[in-house]
């Protein structure tokens, strides 16, 4: 029998709670370093990158002039 998804390929290990455990563990991690980083940085920053869009580039705009 071709297992048809990945729920039929993990269910049939002999390890599967293992797997499980190990991939519930991963992401943990992944998303409470990802918070962590997130929060360590200063207000500042964000608050830098929140106007960046709207910030006016001057020297883009003198070099499109001097070239016409």
């Amino acid at each position: 029998m071709i297992p048809q998804n990945f729920k039929d390929i993990l269910s049939n290990t002999d390890n599967a709670g293992f797997y499980q455990t190990l991939a519930l563990i991963f992401f943990m991690l992944f998303f409470i370093s990802l918070v962590i980083y997130v929060f360590s940085k200063p207000k500042k920053y964000y608050k830098e990158e929140e106007e960046a869009p709207l910030q006016d580039d001057q020297d883009q705009d003198d070099d499109f002039n001097l070239k016409n």
